[in-house]
């Protein structure tokens, strides 16, 4: 990648430590969900390392989803209720859908999961019902598996056609209840990351019978540039792209992310709360 292009007065800018990177031993990595009581294992191990991580308010202008593969807006849904996942496909899909339409200008929108998070210390993550914010830099998709999500959600007559278009995975990401003080969400410009250096492919082995997904580790670099919104409200939301088939070398093809621990965090500040829904997006 070309050197960062952007340069900002950075304000509220937080060193902080969190895992960003693994080692793997001697197999391709992989991990196991819903494996156990005992939680999510592998064959890799986290390295923590200090990053800065800064705050974007007053600069959003400058990320878009094209330029650095994640770009914030401010909107509330008119769906309010997040607690009966049939109620939130029935009624926060659509909406998503005519946003994601308005916004992006794609010709076909599909939701296929989303994943709400409520913080609660002491709790493992594993439990499908029970998700939290996730520490562990990650990309959601890999080429691989985006194209396997295309297949899996859509008509199989539609698909080959489909394929030969634009697509992409975008996940809505959102604050609910409160704004997220409490272990928010940092993303890191797709213009700071070596493709060919710093992600590497994790499989995901569900249990049977499911079948395993792939999603992007990320190695730690220090050229890479993070970001938050501080204070993030439920009035606002982040476009993530997951995975752009407009593979051209200038357009923004995924997102790093990740949840941490922000040392600004007030004393007594709910758990987080938030909804991310994940869409293959046609053009």
């Amino acid at each position: 990648m070309s050197p960062f292009p952007l340069v900002l007065p950075l304000r509220n800018t937080h060193r902080l430590v969190r895992s960003s990177a693994f080692g793997v031993h001697g197999s391709p990595p992989y991990t196991l969900i819903n494996a156990d009581a005992a939680g999510r294992t592998g064959n890799w191990v986290p390295e923590p390392h200090d990053v800065e991580i800064h705050d974007v308010r007053e600069h959003e202008a400058a990320f878009t989803l094209d330029t650095a593969g994640f770009q914030f807006f401010v909107g509330a849904p008119d769906h309010t209720s997040f607690t009966d996942d049939a109620d939130i496909r029935a009624k926060y899909y659509p909406e998503s859908i005519a946003l994601l339409k308005l916004l992006t200008g794609a010709h076909r929108v599909v939701p296929f999961d989303h994943t709400v998070r409520r913080r609660r210390p002491g709790e493992r993550d594993d439990a499908p019902d029970r998700r939290q914010p996730v520490p562990q830099v990650h990309i959601d998709q890999t080429a691989a598996s985006a194209t396997a999500r295309m297949h899996r959600h859509l008509p199989p007559a539609d698909v080959p056609a489909l394929l030969r278009r634009r697509f992409q995975i975008l996940n809505l990401w959102r604050p609910l209840g409160h704004p997220a003080r409490d272990w928010p969400l940092a993303l890191c410009d797709f213009r700071s990351v070596d493709r060919a250096r710093d992600v590497v492919p994790i499989t995901l082995r569900y249990p049977a019978p499911a079948s395993s997904g792939e999603t992007y580790g990320v190695r730690f670099a220090p050229g890479h540039r993070w970001w938050y919104m501080r204070g993030m409200r439920p009035d606002e939301f982040v476009l993530i792209k997951c995975f752009d088939s407009q593979d051209d070398g200038q357009t923004a093809v995924f997102t790093p992310h990740t949840a941490f621990d922000d040392p600004t965090t007030p004393e007594g500040a709910p758990f987080r709360e938030s909804i991310e829904l994940r869409m293959l997006v046609i053009y």
